[in-house]
């Protein structure tokens, strides 16, 4: 089994390194040119967002703590996606940007674009800890005992640096179409599987029905849209995602293919979210809730049906982490490092920077955190201001260099706070950061318009 699956892997290489011949500059690695149709980026964005979180993450929850009302994958992710259509996806096309930071440059000046990519960073290097953590698990489970997690996980990000820095974007995009055909095939194959072995199903959905009604009343509404504003607020304007957009050929493509990925993403998520729930009937007292869909897979499919799922939640894991690999790249030539467009040297710079994430994607996957808290915590990083600056800076005039300074920083600070320093005096953080970069931001605005008047009057130099 575990040489099959290196077969799989090594096709996926050999098409990275195929599209490598085709990148002859920074923008066909970080945007795969700007020359995406509707079906390829709608495939693509649906494949890079269907993570490790997506499948194992969303299963192994579920798996532990049922259905309940602050459930929030894949439901809230799916959301976010429809609305970065609908509200983010054709705007930020149209001004020509690689990177998120690049407008809040254009939008804001050039203190608040490094300061918004010392965010950002952070944020995609945990989200590709937890796919190369997810990866890790599926190399240990179909070892057979030949190695352990640990192993398994250093092996996935080795993988995943060199399919990135060979193929770039460019080749992630081509491979998605076969991914995400594949990972729709072996879901619905496991789905089939447990079904057949799950009798009591509808009994299991009624019981969690009635369980998940009871729980929304014991969370409380606050709790509840705390969990959903995360994913939500969090991720909306992912560059993740984002890139997907920005490579595609027309603003109009780019809002229907987030808007399709969003759906999609969605409908295709439900499934490993309903395996987690009847999980424990079938695999009880399971030692990692998060290796419940390997585990399935590994007892209930023949080997050739076990090697096309781990084959699905590979690619779903693939089509993920480069992606993060891409954005921590293109944030930090583009946003930190100095950047001159068209330098020859650029394409360099990104490759390097792609392999830097890699290793340090590869520390946090190993610090012990498993994939739902690494995801929760990408989401939440630095995000709440981030949110509240893409919202004012997209659709209005409003604010300039100290209030996007006053949301980024009243954002970030709120978020350490309450999440960390004080967690148990501050029970719902990151609507709390929301609240505070949003008045960060109206106290910056309102020094930026003193600071104009003050020029136009000739009262300061």
């Amino acid at each position: 089994m575990l040489f099959l699956l290196a077969l799989f892997v090594l096709a996926q290489l050999a098409v990275g390194f195929w599209a490598s011949r085709r990148i002859g500059s920074e923008d066909d690695f970080l945007v795969a040119g700007r020359r995406l149709g509707p079906f390829l980026a709608t495939t693509s964005i649906f494949a890079t967002w269907f993570g490790a979180e997506s499948c194992i993450g969303a299963a192994g929850n579920a798996y532990s703590n049922g259905l309940r009302a602050d459930t929030t994958e894949p439901f809230a992710y799916g959301l976010c996606l429809v609305l970065m259509g609908v509200f983010f996806a054709a705007r930020l096309h149209s001004e020509r940007i690689t990177t998120l930071a690049d407008f809040f440059r254009r939008r804001f000046g050039a203190g608040p674009e490094r300061l918004a990519a010392v965010l950002l960073l952070p944020s995609s290097l945990l989200w590709a800890a937890a796919q190369v953590r997810a990866f890790g698990h599926i190399v240990a489970t179909n070892s057979e005992g030949a190695l352990a997690e640990a192993t398994g996980t250093w092996i996935a990000a080795a993988v995943a640096v060199v399919y990135t820095v060979s193929g770039g974007l460019l080749a992630d995009v081509y491979t998605d179409v076969v991914q995400g055909a594949l990972l729709l095939l072996g879901i619905a194959t496991l789905a089939i599987a447990v079904w057949c072995n799950m009798p009591a199903v509808a009994d299991t959905g009624t019981a969690v029905a009635a369980a998940a009604a009871v729980e929304a009343e014991a969370i409380g509404g606050l709790a509840i849209a705390e969990s959903w504003a995360i994913p939500i607020c969090g991720s909306i304007v992912a560059q993740e995602a984002l890139s997907r957009c920005l490579a595609a050929r027309s603003p109009s493509i780019a809002r229907r293919a987030a808007i399709a990925g969003g759906a999609l993403y969605l409908v295709v998520g439900v499934v490993p979210l309903a395996m987690g729930v009847v999980g424990p009937r079938l695999a009880p007292d399971l030692a990692d809730p998060e290796a419940l869909l390997p585990h399935l897979g590994a007892q209930l499919l023949p080997p050739a049906l076990n090697l096309l799922f781990a084959g699905a939640l590979i690619s779903a894991i693939l089509s993920t982490v480069d992606s993060c690999f891409l954005v921590a790249a293109s944030i930090v030539v583009r946003n930190l490092l100095p950047h001159r467009e068209g330098s020859a040297g650029n394409l360099a710079r990104a490759r390097c920077a792609a392999a830097l994430a890699g290793a340090v994607a590869l520390g946090l996957a190993l610090s012990g955190w498993n994939v739902k808290q690494l995801v929760e915590q990408a989401s939440g990083f630095g995000s709440a201001g981030v949110f509240v600056l893409a919202v004012f800076g997209v659709y209005s005039r409003l604010g300039g260099p100290r209030a996007a300074v006053g949301a980024l920083l009243g954002g970030l600070g709120s978020w350490i706070l309450g999440g960390y320093a004080f967690a148990d005096h501050v029970p719902y953080p990151y609507l709390t950061s929301l609240g505070v970069a949003l008045c960060g931001f109206a106290v910056g605005a309102v020094a930026d318009r003193l600071a104009r008047t003050s020029r136009r009057t000739g009262t300061v130099p």
